[in-house]
C-alpha cells in the first residue's frame, strides 16, 4: 500500500490553484490535435469539488449560446495547464447544482468583496 501512496504523491502538483466553490475561473486545457498541441480556455463558475489527493476533481459550468455546458477537470492532471480565478463568489453551499435550473440573472453568483 505504501508503494501506491508513493506513486500518488509523485503525481500531485506542487502548487495546485487556490479556488473555491462559486468562483469564476478560467481553466487552460492542453488539447492535442495530431502532432500539434495547443491550449484552449474554458471559463465558467465552479459548481463542485469532489474527492481528495490524486483523484480530486472540480466541475465548471458556463452557458454557451443559450446551452449550459459543464466540464469536469481533474485537479492534478498534466492536461490542465493553469487555473486562474477571475472573480470570487459569495455562496453558502458546498455544491451549486441548483444553478442548473436557473436562467438569466438568477443563475449568477454574487461577487465577494
Amino acid at each position: 500500500m505504501d508503494a501506491l501512496k508513493q506513486i500518488a504523491a509523485d503525481s500531485l502538483k506542487a502548487e495546485p490553484a487556490k479556488f473555491e466553490i462559486g468562483d469564476t475561473v478560467r481553466v487552460d486545457v492542453k488539447i492535442r490535435e495530431g502532432d500539434r498541441e495547443r491550449i484552449q480556455a474554458f471559463e465558467g463558475t465552479v459548481i463542485a469539488r469532489k474527492g481528495s489527493g490524486v483523484g480530486e476533481t472540480f466541475t465548471v459550468r458556463r452557458v454557451s449560446y443559450g446551452v449550459g455546458v459543464e466540464r469536469v477537470f481533474p485537479l492534478h492532471s498534466p492536461n490542465v495547464a493553469d487555473v486562474k480565478v477571475i472573480r470570487h463568489g459569495k455562496i453558502r453551499r458546498s455544491k451549486l447544482y441548483y444553478l442548473r435550473d436557473r436562467v438569466g440573472k438568477a443563475a449568477k453568483v454574487k461577487e465577494r468583496l
